[in-house]
C-alpha cells in the first residue's frame, strides 16, 4: 500500500495482519542523539496513529455492514475460541476463507454448520451474549484476517472492557 493511499484493496480485503506478523522481531538501536529543541507549537497528532484508527474504522464500518459466515460446533453452538481471557467468535468472509481454516486446523472431513450473519449482529447482539469479554475474529489464520475486540467503540460499552482505568467501557462481566 502507498503511503499517498492510491492501492485500493479489494473490498474482500479486510485487513494486513500478515504485515504486523512479519515485522521485524528486535528493534534496531539508533545511536544517541542530542535533544532537539522543543518546538515553539504543539505538533499534531502522529500522524501514523491518525491513519491507523482510520483504516481500523474504515474496516470496522465495513464489517458492521457485510454478511458473514459462522460456523457451529458440534453442539450446535457458534464456534468460539479463547485466547487470554476473550472469547473469540470465528466469522468467516467466505466459504473459501471456511475451508481454509477447516483444512487449517485438519477438520477438513467434517460437515462444517454455518449461518450467514450481518457483521453488526454479531457486534451488537451475539457478542453482549458471551459470557466474559468477547470479541470477533474474521478470517482467523488468513494473512487477511481481523480482529475487532472488547472495547468501546466496537462492541456495546455494557460489554466493553476498559483498557483505560478511565471508567469508561466499564462492563461488568
Amino acid at each position: 500500500m502507498t503511503e499517498q493511499g492510491d492501492d485500493r484493496r479489494e473490498p474482500h480485503q479486510l485487513s494486513r495482519l500478515a504485515e504486523l506478523a512479519n515485522a521485524p522481531a528486535g528493534v534496531a538501536v539508533a545511536p544517541v542523539q542530542p535533544k532537539p529543541e522543543p518546538d515553539p507549537e504543539p505538533r499534531p497528532i502522529d500522524e501514523a496513529a491518525t491513519t491507523t484508527r482510520r483504516e481500523f474504522a474504515r474496516l470496522l464500518g465495513e464489517f458492521r455492514r457485510t454478511a458473514v459466515l459462522v460456523p457451529f460446533d458440534d453442539h450446535d453452538s457458534l464456534w468460539t475460541a479463547d485466547f487470554n481471557g476473550v472469547r473469540w467468535i470465528c466469522a468467516f468472509s467466505d466459504e473459501e476463507a471456511l475451508a481454509r481454516f477447516a483444512v487449517a486446523r485438519g477438520d477438513a472431513a467434517r460437515e462444517w454448520t454455518y449461518r450467514t450473519v450481518l457483521g453488526a449482529r454479531l457486534l451488537d447482539v451475539m457478542v453482549p451474549m458471551l459470557p466474559g469479554p468477547g470479541g470477533v475474529s474474521l478470517d482467523a489464520g488468513s494473512a487477511d484476517g481481523a480482529l475487532f475486540p472488547p472495547v468501546a467503540g466496537v462492541v456495546p460499552d455494557g460489554v466493553a472492557v476498559d483498557l483505560s482505568g478511565t471508567g469508561t467501557g466499564t462492563g461488568t462481566r
